[in-house]
């Protein structure tokens, strides 16, 4: 039937007659009269908004900040006085209406491996949790760091955290000793929660044994890690190694058999610390973002309801691993808070095979499906065969998430998967920002393929110059900016306010600055353009090229070395290195790829350089600034695009990298 089928006219995608008549949002009318309201008036629109949830103690005041360094500290204040819990938000609120529904779906690496949690179920072992936690005398305030795998414990640690007030820092599985060892030290966390391994496809890998390495280079820093809690994901005879540390470590299931269910909550501050998430900068270091409880609560959930038109029964999977922030905020916390039932995925879209994502789909019957870019690309690549021998008429909504999409990934997302039927939302934000930004409303927004659309309520994007002046109008870019605060915002960098406002605050007074670059097209659309600092976006994950360079340095056979982004077919962006070797060292094949194995040691398998061009030497100013730009024409292969080399202290150093090239 046509009302069933999205229509494009003009270039615009119209979502289908029966979806709008669903929806919270059927028009962009109903969208521009909440727009306003929220940015006229936003004590009024969040207090309206924040009034669902449960709060211990009522807030006095909704919002007061101060987004200017010339007038004192930066300072951002939602729901101040208000007095709440998110886990209790997330189960205990729920468990007299749904407490028997469905909270998480878990689907694990091998088909046919799942488990299903009631809120009840969330309830008793996030409690349970809260209880081993407080039996190893951690309190409010202290941190937890968490290293494992997409398991059904991992939101039940989280969760079990946040009932004490325990500040979590959630590490990706993939990252390695020494970048798991920065994230400890910076933290100085009271507990380490890893498994004994995890699977990558059809292998088992070790986590343990790369969380000892961390805690033992952690302890050479200064930070002995005293407890740590592991679970049995693998178990014995799978060629895992999993040493215990006597008095130290413990096992998961042996302490939650005999902990008591039921932990009064600890009812925090709504500016309290809530978690804190790594990301990477354009320097080295890592930076901790802090997200607070209040503000981050009501705003992943309101986002949630609203950019995925999330209705009661629906089945909901957001693909990214908890390590992120989209999973933070898009698998747990938004989700549940909204009693949703949400899906939890531990394997790879291509195991066993490039349809396990619409295997998944059809078995569970998931309405609301989001993900990355990267892997719509990485399968689109593979063709149509493997969606084709699925229904995915369950399918309703479609999302993406993590970098801008290309418009043809849109075109084949839109009509491969969602059979021209499914709306989708493409969601720009960061880990800094707790939720979407900048989005379609299914229900009411006409989209462009690759365009991010408008604004969610109360957030206020502007486009300005290098200098910071706006630009007003439509037809226009240049950098992305927020000219006032929304509740998911980070607070500060962990142990270092100055860091927080030096990195987001220091280009323009006043002003909140992305690292991105936008264009607002004729018609008032928002188009990500990407960043505009020393930052690569790889399959959808931050990295910052100071850290990419200093683990290529760290190598005994390199002197100095360059990174920069390119164009890839699959990641969006690859890392293209390039590397100044030591006097007297050779360069050969078999170093490069001695560096590649560096790297992925030092940072982890997401920060693989894709392409390793070795540089004589780089081509820098007289002042001995390296010249970016040029390096990254080149790696684009503009090599007729260099620009003014005459300001480079030794000009012929451009021909010997192109000649170097390839080799």
């Amino acid at each position: 039937m046509a009302e069933d089928k999205v229509v494009e006219k003009g270039g615009k995608y119209y979502p289908p007659q029966s979806f709008v008549d669903k929806a919270y949002i059927k028009d962009m009318g109903t969208y521009q009269k909440m727009y306003e309201r929220s940015i006229k008036d936003p004590e009024g629109f969040w207090g309206e908004m924040a009034e669902g949830f449960h709060w211990q103690k009522k807030w006095d005041k909704v919002l007061s900040y101060n987004y200017h360094r010339s007038k004192g500290p930066i300072n951002i204040k939602w729901f101040e006085g208000g007095k709440t819990n998110i886990t209790y938000n997330c189960l205990d609120r729920h468990l007299a209406t749904r407490g028997q529904q469905t909270a998480i779906m878990w689907e694990g690496n091998e088909p046919g491996e799942d488990k299903v949690l009631t809120y009840q179920e969330m309830y008793e072992q996030a409690t349970k949790f809260a209880n081993v936690l407080k039996g190893f005398g951690l309190k409010k305030g202290d941190r937890a760091t968490i290293y494992l795998p997409m398991i059904p414990e991992l939101a039940i640690a989280m969760l079990g955290c946040a009932r004490i007030g325990v500040i979590h820092s959630v590490v990706f599985g993939g990252f390695s000793a020494e970048s798991l060892k920065d994230r400890v030290v910076d933290s100085k966390c009271s507990i380490m929660i890893t498994s004994d391994g995890t699977y990558r496809g059809a292998k088992a890998v070790t986590l343990k044994q790369i969380a000892d390495d961390a805690m033992k280079g952690a302890e050479k820093e200064g930070v002995k890690v005293p407890h740590c809690v592991v679970v049995q994901r693998v178990g014995e005879g799978k060629g895992i190694d999993c040493p215990m540390v006597a008095g130290r470590d413990e096992w998961w299931h042996e302490l939650m058999a005999k902990s008591p269910v039921g932990c009064e909550p600890e009812w925090m501050d709504a500016e309290d610390p809530l978690f804190i998430l790594y990301t990477s900068g354009s320097t080295g270091k890592p930076k901790g973002v802090l997200h607070t409880t209040g503000g981050y609560m009501v705003y992943t959930s309101l986002t949630h309801k609203y950019v995925f038109d999330y209705h009661d029964g629906d089945v909901y999977w957001c693909t990214a691993d908890i390590g992120w922030v989209t999973g933070h905020s898009y698998i747990l916390y938004g989700p549940l808070l909204n009693g949703a039932q949400s899906m939890m995925f531990e394997g790879v879209p291509t195991y066993p095979d490039s349809g396990r994502f619409w295997q998944v789909v059809d078995k569970w019957g998931v309405n609301i499906f989001y993900t990355a870019p990267t892997a719509i690309r990485a399968l689109m690549r593979m063709g149509e065969e493997f969606p084709r021998k699925y229904t995915r008429k369950s399918l309703r909504l479609l999302g993406t998430v993590g970098e801008p999409i290309n418009p043809e990934a849109w075109q084949w997302y839109h009509k491969v998967i969602g059979e021209e039927r499914c709306p989708i939302v493409d969601t720009w934000w960061q880990t800094e920002t707790g939720g979407i930004l900048i989005t379609p409303l299914p229900g009411a927004t006409p989209t462009k393929p690759g365009s991010a659309t408008f604004p969610f309520f109360g957030v206020q994007p502007a486009v300005v110059d290098d200098q910071g002046q706006e630009i007003s109008g439509n037809g226009v870019s240049g950098r992305l900016v927020v000219k006032a605060p929304w509740p998911g915002q980070l607070r500060t960098t962990y142990g270092s306010h100055e860091r927080f406002e030096l990195v987001y605050y220091s280009d323009f007074d006043g002003l909140y600055f992305t690292g991105d670059g936008t264009k607002r097209d004729e018609d008032g659309y928002y188009w990500i353009t990407g960043r505009v600092d020393d930052v690569i976006n790889v399959s959808g994950h931050r990295m910052g090229t100071a850290e990419v360079e200093s683990a290529l340095v760290a190598h005994p056979s390199v002197a100095e070395a360059a990174v920069v982004g390119f164009p890839h077919e699959i990641k969006g962006q690859g890392i293209y290195a390039y590397v100044t070797l030591k006097v007297g060292i050779d360069y050969t094949d078999a170093l490069k790829k001695d560096l590649v194995q560096h790297v992925r040691k030092e940072i982890g398998p997401i920060a693989t350089p894709d392409v390793i061009h070795w540089a004589p030497a780089l081509p820098k100013t007289r002042s001995g600034k390296i010249m970016r730009r040029i390096l990254r024409k080149m790696a684009h292969n503009e090599m007729d695009q260099l620009g003014d080399t005459s300001t480079l202290a030794d000009p012929s150093v451009i021909s010997t990298l192109i000649e170097m090239k390839g080799k």
